[in-house]
């Protein structure tokens, strides 16, 4: 049982490494692939909520720097108005899981909201890597993603996501 535990650990902190390792395990029958599943998934979450969590009202500090302050109103607007999708997608965009949780904490999304959201991105995720893994080596040509741009798109993923939070609303 200190395996699944070891698992829920390292998806708070880590994420995608560990996860796939442990998930290649339980595909080759070393681990038992629903709590692999599970733990990864809730360890996801957890490390995702932390963030939400312990800045949900206390962000607002940053209001005291007016390059940023100038920007809080676009920010929480573009939050409300996309929280559902934003919450559901954070898991499956390295680079924006800490952001994510963290604008969200900001805008004052509602943790009941948030943190079902975020259980259910959780678990999609941690199926989704683990399909992956079962998949092997040709699930990625599949995709398209074993070219040498594949890198490049979580970055230009991270640039979009701000460039898109910090613009200004249309009326």
């Amino acid at each position: 049982m200190l395996v699944y535990l070891l698992i829920y650990v390292f998806a708070i902190v880590e994420g995608e490494i560990y996860y796939s390792k442990v998930s290649a395990d339980a595909v080759a029958g070393r681990l038992i692939w629903p709590l692999v599943l599970t733990a990864g998934a809730l360890g996801g979450a957890t490390g995702d909520q932390l963030w939400f969590y312990i800045l949900r009202g206390r962000i607002h500090w940053l209001d005291r720097f007016p390059r940023l302050r100038k920007y809080r109103d676009a920010v929480m607007t573009h939050v409300h108005n996309n929280e559902t999708g934003l919450v559901l997608v954070s898991r499956f965009l390295p680079g924006l899981r800490t952001a994510i949780p963290i604008a969200c904490a900001y805008a004052g999304v509602h943790p009941v909201k948030f943190s079902s959201l975020n259980l259910i991105s959780a678990f999609a995720w941690a199926g989704v890597i683990m399909l992956f893994v079962k998949g092997g080596s040709t699930t990625l040509s599949a995709f398209g993603l074993n070219t040498w741009w594949g890198p490049f798109i979580p970055a230009l993923l991270v640039i979009v996501f701000f460039r898109w939070l910090s613009s200004r609303s249309r009326a």
